[in-house]
């Protein structure tokens, strides 16, 4: 099921289909460096496993999703709202891109279609998104996209942090 469509890209429902690309996308070392565990060995077992986990959440609107490009039917990394404050109506969002793909505005495409998904179809109130702050593509995606940080800390591990967000409003009808 199609969840965004935006003029390049297929926000979509992952198929069985998707997983041989996507455990491709994740066991790239470049592609995962910033993703919080840093994890680049990733077993098709492991990731299945985390999608099953995570997609509980699809009949609510949100989880992982497949990114494709509109005018091939080509994989090119996921992007996810996830629940992770345990309150629907503050989601968090992510994406992975195939380190091929990057620089390409894909990642801005991908950040405004899940900001405007939120509001207009979940009806959300805020979208956050967190990063580390040596992740400076991501810094300023965030910040193209209108999200304001509203935060920066240290991980356990020491790595600093920023959290961005941006308020979406409740829609009224």
């Amino acid at each position: 099921m199609i969840r965004i469509q935006t003029p390049r890209l297929i926000i979509r429902e992952v198929e069985e289909k998707d997983f041989t690309t996507l455990h491709s996308i994740y066991t790239q070392q470049e592609t995962m460096k910033y993703i919080s565990s840093g994890k680049y060995d990733w077993t098709m077992e492991e990731l299945k496993s985390k999608y099953e986990k995570i997609n509980t959440d699809y009949p609510s609107g949100f989880g992982i999703f497949a990114v494709q490009l509109t005018d091939q039917p080509i994989v090119i990394g996921e992007a996810g709202l996830f629940n992770s404050f345990d309150n629907p109506a503050m989601l968090e969002l992510g994406y992975i891109l195939d380190q091929h793909h990057w620089h390409k505005g894909y990642g801005k495409e991908i950040c405004n279609g899940l900001i405007r998904y939120c509001k207009e179809q979940l009806q959300t109130e805020k979208v956050i998104a967190r990063m580390y702050a040596e992740n400076i593509a991501s810094v300023k995606l965030s910040e193209a996209t209108g999200m304001t940080r509203t935060e920066t800390g240290t991980t356990p591990q020491g790595k600093e942090f920023y959290t961005y967000e941006i308020n979406t409003g409740k829609r009224t009808i």
